[in-house]
């Protein structure tokens, strides 16, 4: 209840600064310094943002924060470059690109905040604002980010270890498909705060293959594992797939989602998926930029704006299924 009350209140606020944008912005904005023309409704703000990220080629999550980000250039009449590369070294090369083509503003995450931080500072020295958005929480402060846009992981990790405990789990597997991210050590991190008999296990979220093999050896060689909490949507259909394999009787949560998984809950194969709203964090970064430049606005004050965690279960899928479908949730 406490989760589902904190993400209820979070969303809420960022519903609210929407509708602000759209009251503010619905008529056209007026001309800005450098720009001419307007933005809004269509017009043209003269800005340009880029966003960063550390998508994996083929991750589907990553469709609805680029859908919601293009909405957001959409509505504000600027802009978007979207690149990405999982690679932390490769991502930050990026961030300096996008420094070096001047852009107006930058929306990044922060997957490996030591290897990203230093080109990040770079931007803000530049005199380019920057959104942080998705990973990094603890660390956007240090980074120079205006805000940060994401879910509490650590509280989504617990809700998920004490719902598979309510459910009779005596062992639980987290598989982690991304070394070295922060966001997905915190989830695994908050499931074995609420159930310590959590094991976590190192896939490899680029090669679904290999993500079933990986999890369906674990299940043969560890019959107490019931209950697996996956931390992406397509690791958790090839828990599923693992699980068939080996017979096992075991349960599926996830973060995150995608129409396959959003389907998998409906159907009762996967129990249920963790939400942090992408299609808003991917909106809220490039506004956030737009109103800064244009009004000095910075939503929340400076402090981090959560869009989740939620869980979306055989409760409420029905309401939300339509939307994920659209990729706009």
């Amino acid at each position: 209840m406490k989760i589902k009350g904190k993400a209820g209140l979070t969303t809420a606020v960022a519903v609210t600064v929407v509708a602000t944008l759209a009251a503010c912005s619905g008529g056209g904005a007026p001309k800005n310094e450098a720009g001419g023309g307007s933005g809004g409704g269509g017009g043209n703000s003269g800005y340009t943002f880029a966003m960063i990220t550390h998508e994996t080629p083929g991750d589907t999550f990553w469709d609805r924060i680029k859908a919601g980000a293009n909405q957001a250039a959409k509505d504000t009449g600027s802009t978007l470059k979207y690149s990405a590369d999982p690679d932390a070294t490769k991502q930050a090369v990026l961030i300096q690109n996008a420094i070096d083509s001047k852009v107006d503003g930058i929306a990044t995450t922060l997957v490996t905040p030591e290897a990203l931080i230093p080109t990040v500072k770079k931007a803000v020295a530049a005199g380019i604002p920057v959104d942080s958005f998705n990973s990094g929480l603890g660390f956007y402060q240090q980074a120079g980010s205006l805000v940060h846009f994401a879910a509490d992981e650590k509280l989504g990790g617990q809700g998920a270890g004490k719902r598979a405990a309510d459910d009779g789990a005596t062992k639980i597997l987290c598989t982690i498909q991304q070394a070295g991210s922060v966001a997905l050590e915190d989830r695994c991190a908050g499931v074995k705060d609420s159930f310590p008999n959590t094991e976590n296990l190192q896939v490899n979220g680029a090669d679904d293959a290999a993500v079933t093999s990986a999890i369906q050896a674990k299940l043969s060689q560890d019959k107490s594992i019931n209950w697996i909490i996956t931390l992406g949507a397509a690791q958790a259909l090839d828990a599923v797939k693992a699980i068939a394999a080996d017979g096992s009787k075991a349960k599926v949560g996830t973060f995150d989602t995608n129409p396959d998984a959003a389907q998998a809950v409906s159907d009762g194969k996967v129990q249920f998926f963790i939400d942090q709203q992408p299609y808003l964090q991917g909106y809220l970064a490039i506004t956030q930029l737009y109103l800064y430049l244009r009004n000095g606005n910075i939503m929340g004050g400076g402090k981090p704006v959560l869009t989740g965690p939620s869980f979306v279960d055989k409760t409420n899928i029905a309401k939300i299924l339509p939307f994920v479908k659209q990729n706009t949730r």
